[in-house]
């Protein structure tokens, strides 16, 4: 039983992120010295062993955890 793609651009939108938030992102993600080798890691990972499905299905819901709980600092 094949599963139905999740649609990325359909429906009322719930969430929305800014240009800033997105570039400060791929910073973390591509550029720091720190971040950047443990986040690529964890992607590299994530791509060669979840479907996209359970990729978009992750990051929705890591995205909704973040926006319910309060920072950390």
């Amino acid at each position: 039983m094949a599963v139905r793609p999740i649609d990325l651009t359909g429906g009322k939108s719930v969430y929305c992120f800014n240009e800033s938030q997105i570039k400060s992102a791929h910073q973390m993600a591509f550029d720091n010295p720190e971040t950047a080798p443990k986040i690529q890691a964890e992607l590299n990972r994530l791509e060669s062993e979840f479907s996209r499905n359970e990729r978009a299905a992750l990051a929705f819901v890591m995205i909704d955890r973040l926006l319910r709980t309060p920072p950390a600092e």
